[in-house]
């Protein structure tokens, strides 16, 4: 482990402890404890590096006081921009931040943007009642006003998921401030139950990686290594990936629900990230509060079984991150500028991997995800419908294995980075990779199939001017369909289509 995994480990360990301090404290303590002792941590790990995450917080204040019925564009705008300055201050010959204070620029950027729809919402909704004359009362999610600047400071600062998550927003962050009978509410057991998986997953990381190093697959003596090989190595890459953020989330996890923060009664069905979604009203005493059954759903930031036994592309994003994956769904995919879910997806991969860092490498592991999603979406429709139950069950394997190799193939561009090294790992695997066909039936006139090749390979050569002087009329010579040409025979061979001539179709379908 590096020393920076190491800083991080000692600050989610420190959390625990941290927050059955909280737990059972008054509001006003709960408030600026916790601020004082992220704000600390901040100073600690960041540095005067620190100033970048203050700018942020009072230019978001000031677009939420200046105008609080559109600030949530403003703000995601705002912070979105600081991002690219952030990220090119080695060009401009500024100094460099650490990768600590990129972290919590990362979260706080989430925290500001969800904030300002917060306000958002609460003027719109005092607005409306202001036109009808009629109070409807407290309503779900709304905050009861607009926070100070000194409020806003303490949600932005507060040592909870400062650096590594969980997101959440500003009225799951007030419940806690406010929440009634604390004592009332289970953290050991919870906790304990939650805890238990992480020591096997830091253990399985730490082997793995000194097993299988990243560092390996950027030196040339690994290229020369043979085919099946190479392929092989991005299985333990992504694993050990997987065991180190799973480590860190639980970890995470776990600072929460000591300090009882993100608990609400099972009855009101929390989302990660969201919170609750029915009104539940807060118990009257400590007997009935203590009757309650709770859950953490809201602070859950990883399902691992989900991440590593789910079938589809599609479900595999909603248990990773997932915090964050409700904020993306909630602020930047259901605003996209298409309707179709292919390009939402994209628009919100774009943005994803653009709140990550500028690096190449993120882009071309995000912009695969709705490539993958496309080709899924035909695959299940053409496909999977068509079979037997038991031939379900065994494409859902085969699928789940797909998806596994797909997630490895993204992995080395989210690890490794740069452009050269990702496009030489994944490229030269493609290059050289056998298709595996798997026959899908896709609706013609003339009633012929094509097979689907799952796995990438190379575009078709551009043909030599002497062989057809023509152009061909189509970028997928597969899927060109002459006008007087005949229907295919019984049992005649299918066209082949790679990843690439399927993607092409999804374009028309999405």
């Amino acid at each position: 482990m590096s020393p920076e995994e190491w800083t991080y480990l000692v600050v989610l360990l420190i959390s625990i402890p941290i927050g059955f301090l909280f737990k059972k404290a008054g509001p006003g303590l709960k408030r600026w404890g916790a601020a004082a002792v992220g704000l600390g941590l901040t100073l600690f790990t960041c540095g005067p590096h620190t100033l970048h995450s203050l700018i942020t917080i009072l230019g978001t204040w000031a677009l939420i006081q200046a105008q609080p019925c559109s600030c949530h564009a403003l703000a995601l705008a705002w912070t979105f921009s600081y991002l690219l300055f952030f990220r090119a201050l080695s060009l401009l010959g500024l100094p460099t931040p650490t990768p600590f204070t990129n972290a919590v620029q990362l979260l706080l950027t989430l925290k500001l943007v969800s904030l300002a729809s917060e306000v958002q919402d609460l003027h719109l909704a005092q607005r409306k009642e202001m036109a009808t004359g009629f109070s409807k009362g407290p309503s779900l999610g709304l905050l009861p006003d607009v926070p100070s600047l000194m409020e806003t400071l303490s949600y932005s600062y507060c040592y909870v998921g400062i650096m590594t998550g969980p997101f959440f927003r500003y009225r799951t962050y007030l419940d806690w401030l406010e929440q009634p009978f604390p004592g009332a509410v289970p953290s050991l057991r919870p906790l304990l139950r939650r805890a238990w998986p992480a020591p096997l997953f830091g253990l399985l990381f730490l082997l793995s990686s000194h097993l299988f190093p990243l560092e390996a697959v950027r030196e040339d003596a690994f290229y020369a290594r043979p085919l099946p090989a190479r392929l092989f190595y991005m299985i333990p890459v992504f694993f050990a990936f997987r065991m180190r953020f799973y480590v860190a989330w639980i970890a995470a996890e776990c600072g929460c629900i000591a300090a009882g923060f993100g608990a609400y009664p099972v009855a009101a069905k929390a989302r990660a990230g969201g919170g609750p979604t029915l009104q539940c009203p807060p118990p009257s005493s400590p007997e009935k509060a203590a009757s309650l059954e709770y859950d953490y759903e809201t602070i859950r930031n990883i399902d691992c079984y989900g991440t590593d036994f789910c079938v589809r592309v599609r479900d595999g994003m909603r248990y990773w991150n997932m915090t964050v994956q409700w904020w993306l769904a909630q602020y930047v995919y259901k605003s996209a500028p298409a309707r179709s879910y292919v390009l939402r997806s994209a628009w919100t991969m774009l943005l994803s991997a653009y709140w990550h860092g500028l690096h190449p490498g993120y882009y071309l592991s995000f912009l695969t995800i709705p490539l993958c999603l496309a080709a899924e979406g035909r695959l299940e429709s053409a496909l999977r419908g068509r079979l037997s139950p038991g031939g379900q069950k065994a494409w859902d394997w085969v699928h789940w294995f797909l998806k596994m190799r797909a997630y490895d193939y993204m992995c080395m561009g989210f690890v490794l980075l740069s452009l050269g090294d990702t496009v030489r790992k994944i490229a030269g695997a493609a290059r050289n990779l056998a298709r595996i066909p798997v026959s899908a039936p896709y609706p013609a006139s003339d009633g012929a199939g094509l097979q689907l090749s799952l796995l990438p390979r190379p575009l078709p050569s551009a043909p030599r001017a002497q062989d057809n002087p023509r152009p061909p009329r189509c970028p997928c010579p597969s899927f060109r369909r002459e006008p007087h040409s005949p229907t295919l025979p019984a049992g005649a061979a299918r066209p082949t289509a790679s990843w690439a001539h399927v993607l092409f179709l999804a374009q028309g379908v999405g």
